[in-house]
């Protein structure tokens, strides 16, 4: 059942008080406490939130699914159904299905899912306008009656939404920000080294378009400052995190590669470069193929002939593991996060129940 909150107002006042609390609002259980004409009105709780996160390759997707249709069935704390709102950083691009391993329609089994395919794979898409639509989509499927999940293995997105980040207010400069993108990574590093050493300790060295923007940011403020994140927080989170032991997800990140690889994955590259697979059958460059994410990448390379299938096949296990490394290092820092195996059905069901009844 939903915590509701009820505000007394009485003689121009306004309070907040539990309605459980039969010591502040007497009227509700027939108490004289607050006189006779005294005016409630309930104020709507915090939106709740369900975030199913993890490495890559861990089975996200299908997990949120099944969650998704435990809640519908079971009616969860009221709920009539759930929905669910992608939290991937390159899922969203149109044209990018196989290759980001989007999840298919029949796959989604008539759960409506929300931010996938929303931008045009030649156009920079940025945290600040994923955290905008995922508010549009949260408070839309919270109006229905329905439970929002967010569900993704993108961390920086989930923070920005769950925790409210705040950015740096410094406009964007493309004509800057291009002429920054035509020096090599590691002159853009020793660049914000020199301006701002902090930022530098944490920004991926090797990312040329987050060097150029933070340089942007520095030269702008003189330093980039921290994201900032309000200590009141904008909905009610469960977060449900998913995790295999080290030698089962390195193994499902190798099949899970040679099945998309079967599944079409290098013709899709081929499509997207040749504009048969983008908006407008406009061509997606080698560099913004590059720019698109590790299997893009080495698909560019790859159709450029630089290496051989088996070398990316190779190269692509291994990055990825690398990069689902990275993934964990960033949520173990959240100790909001309940760890399951993704196998863990009745467990994660129990959780979520205990939650529900919670709130």
């Amino acid at each position: 059942m939903k915590f509701l909150v009820d505000c007394c107002e009485y003689a121009g006042m306004a309070e907040l008080v539990d309605a459980h609390d039969s010591k502040s609002c007497g009227v509700i259980h027939g108490s004289s406490i607050l006189p006779p004409g005294t005016f409630f009105m309930t104020t709507k709780p915090k939106p709740l939130l369900l975030v199913i996160l993890g490495p890559t390759a861990v089975g996200k997707s299908s997990l949120a699914v099944t969650v998704a249709e435990w809640i519908t069935d079971k009616k969860v704390a009221n709920y009539s159904g759930a929905e669910i709102v992608s939290a991937d950083s390159r899922q969203v691009y149109k044209g990018l299905d196989i290759g980001t391993g989007k999840i298919t329609t029949e796959e989604m089994h008539g759960i409506p899912h929300h931010l996938l395919d929303v931008a045009d794979p030649h156009m920079r898409f940025t945290a600040i306008q994923w955290k905008v639509l995922a508010e549009k989509a949260v408070s839309d499927i919270d109006s229905r009656g329905k439970l929002p999940i967010i569900c993704g293995g993108t961390g920086f997105y989930i923070s920005t939404l769950i925790d409210n980040l705040g950015f740096p207010d410094v406009a964007a400069d493309t004509d800057e920000q291009s002429k920054l993108e035509l020096k090599s990574a590691e002159e853009l590093f020793l660049e914000l080294k020199k301006i701002d050493p902090e930022r530098a300790s944490t920004i991926d060295p090797k990312n040329k378009r987050r060097l150029a923007r933070a340089i942007i940011i520095a030269n702008a403020l003189g330093s980039v400052p921290p994201i900032s994140a309000p200590s009141e927080k904008p909905y009610d989170v469960c977060m449900i995190g998913i995790k295999l032991p080290d030698n089962v997800l390195r193994e499902k990140i190798h099949a899970r590669l040679i099945q998309r690889i079967n599944a079409g994955m290098i013709d899709e590259a081929k499509r997207l470069h040749q504009g048969s697979n983008s908006p407008a059958n406009d061509p997606l460059s080698y560099e913004r193929l590059d720019e698109l994410g590790l299997e893009y990448r080495y698909l560019s390379l790859l159709l450029q002939e630089k290496i051989t299938r088996e070398e990316m096949v190779e190269k692509l296990t291994s990055k990825i593991w690398q990069y689902a490394k990275r993934q964990m290092t960033w949520f173990k820092r959240d100790q909001r996060i309940t760890w399951f195996d993704p196998t863990d059905l009745q467990g994660i069901f129990r959780y979520l129940s205990s939650w529900s009844n919670s709130m």
